[in-house]
């Protein structure tokens, strides 16, 4: 059932992210017009010219990785920042527009619990960093393992 659940759930925050990073380059989905602050902050990221694009590029790279089911924990790492900015904008520039963010951030929270083991890693506190030669052996290792031949430790 969960994995219906999670299938569903990033099928869902893919097409959302797909679909709205690509409206920002082709505008196949008529927007309301915006004016007062929200107008200043939408004009600003386009007077920009690097960072709209930048962001709808994102959007649209991550949004095609969880559609394709590959790199998720990637998508759902990338994907963050750009939804606290969605929920803020919302909430300090546009609050009538809000319950779209809401469910989109219950979807990336879902989304994140349920690929837990891909970010359990980033959250423990005190890691000690592997020495170069560990890095090298552990390679090595691995290259052996896959039957690679050329494989050789060198110190």
């Amino acid at each position: 059932m969960k994995t219906k659940v999670t299938h569903g759930a990033r099928i869902v925050l893919g097409l959302i992210f797909f679909l709205f990073g690509l409206n920002g380059f082709l505008n196949f989905i008529p927007q309301p017009p915006m004016s007062g602050p929200p107008a200043s902050f939408a004009g600003a990221l386009i007077a920009t010219g690097y960072l709209f694009p930048l962001l709808k590029s994102t959007e649209v790279a991550a949004g095609a990785l969880l559609l394709s089911g590959r790199l998720v924990p990637l998508a759902l790492t990338v994907l963050a920042p750009v939804i606290v900015n969605i929920v803020a904008f919302h909430l300090f520039l546009a609050p009538s527009g809000l319950p779209v963010p809401i469910v989109v951030v219950a979807l990336e929270i879902f989304l994140a619990h349920s690929y837990w083991s891909a970010f359990a890693g980033l959250m423990r506190v005190r890691v000690a960093p592997d020495s170069a030669k560990e890095d090298r052996t552990g390679l090595a290792a691995s290259a052996a393992r896959r039957g690679d031949s050329d494989a050789e430790v060198q110190s």
